[in-house]
């Protein structure tokens, strides 16, 4: 998959990319705001075996951030199941090196776009920590709208925290 969009590319994960993802993911600031599945230190062999899990899927919906030539940063969305399959929650990540540039927003926006249409999707939610107001702002920026509150759903950094639920719904 790929789309060439005007900040950025969204597109298939590649083994070359390996190397610019840890660079760029081995960082506390994008930890802090992302579950604990994700590794802090990040390292080359937890890049590549990212990698090889998106490559891996039956239906492809992990992707790379491509700046430039440059892998630097990842958005994923996860199809639920059951009487939930008509909705995915979407998750990402950017190199703080290109945060404040409108990137993520586009990225948000377009990845949006082709799940709902690639998948037949009615809703696609993300809960962001409630303090992440760089999150909260591109998603909403990206056409998703505030749906409540989870008080003290998470833990992070050995600190009970709250999310928030954002959702963008096909109507």
């Amino acid at each position: 998959m790929e789309l060439q969009l005007t900040t950025c590319c969204v597109r298939s994960l590649r083994d070359h990319d390996a190397l610019s993802l840890a660079r760029h993911a081995n960082n506390r600031n994008i930890w802090l705001n992302l579950r604990d599945g994700f590794p802090n230190p990040y390292s080359l062999e937890d890049a590549q075996l990212y990698i090889r899990k998106a490559q891996a899927q039956n239906s492809e919906t992990l992707f790379c951030i491509d700046v430039k030539g440059e892998a630097v940063g990842s958005i994923g969305f996860f199809v639920q199941s059951d009487i939930e399959r008509i909705s995915a929650e979407i998750g990402y990540w950017l190199s703080e090196a290109y945060w404040g540039r409108g990137i993520m927003t586009e990225v948000v926006k377009a990845t949006t776009d082709y799940a709902v249409q690639s998948f037949h999707l009615h809703r696609i939610y993300a809960t962001p920590f409630a303090d992440n107001k760089a999150s909260c702002h591109v998603l909403e920026k990206a056409g998703y709208q505030l749906e409540g509150r989870l008080r003290k759903s998470a833990i992070k950094n050995n600190e009970i925290i709250d999310k928030l639920m954002y959702a963008f719904v096909v109507c």
